[in-house]
């Protein structure tokens, strides 16, 4: 098991510092038609902290913004559905997730954080809640580690449940484990290493192995962690983005990652992030399978 000294932390001390920012209003108009039955496959509900306490060894405090707030984006943004992914400031306390879940359950399904001794009929009571799949979190405080997931594995496999993992494919040295696990595996925010190592990178390209194999997803989402967009823009993510599509565009997913926490300077327009689909995935069919056919045969179950 990862021990606390390996594990590779963003973040050390954010308990003590400033609340992030709430999200910004959008003021970017998505340039392509979105399509009815729309995903956006990774956003985060924050409960308020009175119901739903932050758990004390976490990487940042979030700033308190109501699901029903982004209810309001799905719609501004023509969106149908959503994957609500348990946050590292919760641990392994589901709450604010399946209480967001109860409240929009023809709309959301659910990936959680559960501990390596969760019974069986905790779990089955996540299934029938939404919950399809569980996150390992190694680069943020309050996770379980891989080792935690691998012990699990066999018994969410039997609900149709993936994996989701949030690692620095650059970094990660266990795409074996992963390989051979009996369920399948979504992998967060284009991998989440820095850009400029490019395509060709070592650990990028292990990634696109897994995504050829069809038993690896992957999340084209919060681009704006990976680089200086506020002077720079976009486009060092581009030729990740597009490899990753090119390997297996059956196996991309889009993600706003909304309410994006852990920003305290400025905040992403969710128009576009949602954009960005036109730049990497010039062809309509292949946004609309990102879009809408892939997340519903991931979540829809």
């Amino acid at each position: 098991m990862l021990q606390e000294s390996e594990r590779r932390w963003i973040h050390l001390s954010a308990v003590t510092a400033a609340p992030c920012l709430p999200p910004r209003p959008v003021a970017h108009a998505v340039s392509f038609d979105v399509p009815a039955g729309a995903w956006d496959t990774h956003i985060h509900a924050i409960g308020a902290v009175g119901r739903f306490p932050l758990a004390q060894d976490r990487s940042y405090t979030p700033a308190f913004v109501p699901i029903d707030n982004y209810v309001a984006l799905m719609d501004e943004l023509g969106l149908a559905h959503a994957a609500l992914v348990q946050p590292s400031i919760y641990g392994t306390d589901n709450r604010a997730l399946v209480d967001a879940l109860a409240r929009h359950p023809s709309r959301f399904r659910g990936v959680a954080v559960v501990a390596r001794d969760a019974t069986d009929r905790e779990l089955a009571t996540l299934h029938a809640a939404g919950v399809r799949g569980i996150r390992a979190n190694l680069l943020n405080r309050g996770g379980i580690s891989l080792d935690d997931a691998h012990a699990l594995a066999q018994r969410f496999a039997a609900f149709g449940w993936h994996l989701q993992l949030q690692v620095d494919v650059s970094t990660f040295d266990r795409f074996d484990d992963v390989a051979s696990l009996p369920v399948e595996v979504v992998v967060d925010h284009l991998g989440y290493m820095p850009p400029e190592k490019g395509p060709d990178e070592p650990g990028f390209r292990r990634l696109l192995r897994l995504v050829e194999s069809g038993r690896c997803w992957v999340k084209l989402s919060a681009a704006y962690r990976l680089t200086p967009w506020r002077s720079r823009g976009y486009g060092a993510v581009a030729p990740l983005a597009r490899a990753l599509i090119a390997a297996n565009p059956s196996r991309m997913l889009w993600g706003s990652d909304w309410p994006h926490t852990d920003l305290r300077e400025d905040m992403p327009d969710d128009g576009e992030l949602l954009d960005l689909l036109a730049t990497w995935a010039a062809d309509e069919d292949v946004r609309n399978d990102i879009l809408v056919r892939n997340p519903k045969s991931l979540y829809d179950r």
